[in-house]
């Protein structure tokens, strides 16, 4: 059965397919000149499909900015550390 259009969701089609129609096929022939006019749509020869990995950058230089921040944060914390044991050990002898 099919799905009503109204049910359908608009984005559905939007993520990586393995199988391309035929029409999909001859557009990728005719862009690598592998199509010579007047053929037939039949028994076409096959088509690598291509995927596209989208690499998040964002997420990794938000990680990266966290840790210096937080690297910059606690440089500052261990100085101090620093300060008071000397202190301590200053005041005791």
């Amino acid at each position: 059965m099919s799905i009503d259009k109204s049910l359908r969701r608009k984005n559905s089609l939007v993520r990586a397919r393995n199988v391309l129609t035929r029409g999909e096929r001859i557009k990728v022939l005719q862009d690598e000149e592998r199509w010579p006019d007047g053929r037939s749509p039949f028994n076409l020869p096959k088509v690598r499909v291509i995927k596209i990995v989208v690499k998040k950058v964002k997420k990794v230089k938000d990680e990266e900015g966290a840790e210096a921040e937080g690297a910059t944060a606690a440089a500052p914390g261990e100085k101090k550390g620093a300060d008071k044991g000397a202190e301590k050990k200053g005041g005791k002898k």
